[in-house]
């Protein structure tokens, strides 16, 4: 069924907002700017989430949230490239959407062009999303969607849904998607009153029916096969040995020796599911690892103590190493956090 012949039937039903989430009198758009990648990990309302920046350079994420009852509608942007450890609350489905696609990974699988991610809410998942990137976020509580979608008529396999991570949906619909969700918050940073709840009514239903017709027309992609799994299982747990042992760096014939495959296997599989070499994704955690116990701090411990405690015992090349991955000195990253 197309967007317009939901969007029909929703607005034609008696009471048809009875199964949609009804805004709440006074929600208004939430935007927050963070200028650390473990600040703006923890920026977005009920997620469980771990940020490590992968690339060089200062970070800078923006988040845009709104939300009612049992929807949580966002665009997030980020400067630099990071991995996302990311779990979304319980009895929920969460649906990802790039603004412009390219070079995302979620569970170490490419999205495409005209894709959009899923995963169902308690499930712990990874993305990794390249520099400059944004994306927006629908998350809809689980007995709300699926009454929403059985009033309309919607044919979706929810059973199959729950597995899946990637749908192959039809261009036009993802553009109106996207467009539905752009208004929506544009709306809701202007618009305040009974007024603008109304419109922002209007403006949600659309993004809940447009998103239903994705998933009405779209094709659930297959999960990954046993070869992508093996390389998922590698570098999960070369991560796991290294993090077991971060006060002692491991070399990449350890993490060989540790995980039974060879140097090329290694790096074969950090490239095709993070799309960086083991090396340098290891030492991108523990400098991550080091800015975070920075932060936790609050300057009470030598910074050359915190560092040695994550591996690096070059208290130089450590300083070097850091002010490249985050775009300033450990030093100045305490001054800023006890400014905070």
């Amino acid at each position: 069924m197309s967007e317009a012949q939901l969007f029909q039937t929703a607005t034609a039903s008696p009471g048809h907002g009875a199964t949609l989430a009804q805004p709440h009198t006074k929600q208004a758009l939430r935007t927050v700017v963070a200028r650390d990648v473990d600040q703006h990990a923890h920026n977005l309302t009920n997620w469980e989430q771990r940020y490590d920046q992968l690339a060089c350079g200062a970070f800078e994420g923006v988040l845009d949230e709104w939300q009612s009852a049992g929807l949580q509608i966002f665009r997030e942007g980020t400067s630099r490239a990071i991995r996302q450890s990311c779990r979304v609350w319980p009895d929920a489905f969460w649906f990802g959407i790039e603004a412009r696609a390219g070079g995302m990974r979620i569970n170490g699988r490419q999205v495409g062009a005209d894709a959009v991610m899923t995963r169902p809410g308690g499930c712990e998942f990874e993305l990794v999303t390249p520099d400059r990137h944004e994306i927006y976020g629908i998350v809809v509580q689980r007995d709300a969607l699926l009454a929403t979608a059985a009033r309309l008529g919607c044919d979706v396999d929810w059973g199959k849904l729950v597995q899946a991570e990637l749908l192959s949906v039809e261009h036009e619909g993802l553009d109106g998607c996207r467009r539905h969700i752009g208004e929506l918050l544009q709306l809701a940073g202007g618009m305040h009153g009974v007024a603008g709840n109304a419109a922002l009514q209007l403006r949600q239903e659309a993004v809940l029916v447009s998103l239903l017709a994705l998933l009405d027309g779209g094709e659930i992609e297959a999960g990954a096969g046993a070869s992508l799994q093996r390389r998922r299982r590698i570098v999960n747990d070369a991560r796991e040995y290294a993090m077991a042992q971060h006060e002692n760096p491991v070399t990449v014939p350890m993490l060989c020796e540790a995980v039974h495959v060879s140097r090329r296997t290694l790096q074969y599989c950090f490239e095709d599911v993070l799309g960086i070499s083991p090396m340098t994704y290891l030492r991108s955690l523990r400098l991550n690892g080091v800015r975070r116990a920075l932060w936790a701090s609050d300057g009470k411990h030598a910074i050359g103590d915190i560092a040695a405690a994550w591996g690096f015992a070059n208290f130089s090349q450590f300083s070097c190493d850091y002010k490249k991955l985050f775009g300033e000195t450990p030093s100045a990253a305490v001054q800023g956090r006890t400014r905070h």
